[in-house]
């Protein structure tokens, strides 16, 4: 993760799952990230919709010039990288994975701005309906009026591995010229 918000939230979203895959939904309080409260929004898990903002951010909705509730957020992107966002949004949800992005986009000016995207996953919930939260920042200031959203990079951070109690590694002659050493594999 390249920009200090994206850190930022994924650090306090990482903690709050304190070892699973995704914290619930109900464990991340607005309070705690009120600096990046305008960076952050929540997707309703609807790919028949596109994905529609459940709640977005005040420097979201300043990007993008309009409310983004019930709006979907696949459209945002241009045709060709829209399936391939669809995706990425399908396996944070599905497989409970962390993905960042980078995004470029055109002002209204014509020029390139240049954003990463954090999305989370939160715990999935017997009778409520799935939803994954995110984070977009650009890393120029002044950017107005964004579209046309082109995914250029993305990956998935992976899920917490198994605390592993270290063990003194032991070194056992079995026969001449050769050595096992016993401990982690």
């Amino acid at each position: 993760m390249k920009h200090p918000s994206s850190r930022e939230f994924f650090a306090y979203w990482d903690g709050k799952r304190a070892g699973a895959r995704a914290p619930d939904r109900s464990a991340i309080e607005p309070a705690a990230v009120r600096g990046l409260l305008g960076d952050i929004f929540v997707l309703s898990y609807d790919a028949a919709a596109g994905y529609p903002f459940r709640v977005a951010g005040t420097r979201v909705c300043a990007l993008l010039g309009r409310d983004l509730k019930d709006r979907s957020f696949s459209a945002l992107f241009t045709p060709g990288d829209r399936r391939e966002i669809e995706n990425v949004i399908a396996v944070v949800s599905e497989e409970t994975l962390a993905a960042v992005a980078g995004i470029t986009a055109t002002s209204e000016d014509g020029s390139v701005a240049h954003l990463e995207l954090l999305l989370l996953p939160f715990n999935a919930r017997a009778n409520a309906p799935i939803s994954l939260t995110g984070l977009l920042a650009p890393f120029e200031t002044g950017q107005a009026l964004l579209r046309d959203f082109k995914l250029t990079s993305y990956r998935y951070l992976d899920p917490p591995r198994e605390r592993l109690v270290p063990r003194a590694l032991r070194k056992l002659a079995v026969a001449r010229g050769f050595m096992v050493y016993e401990g982690l594999s």
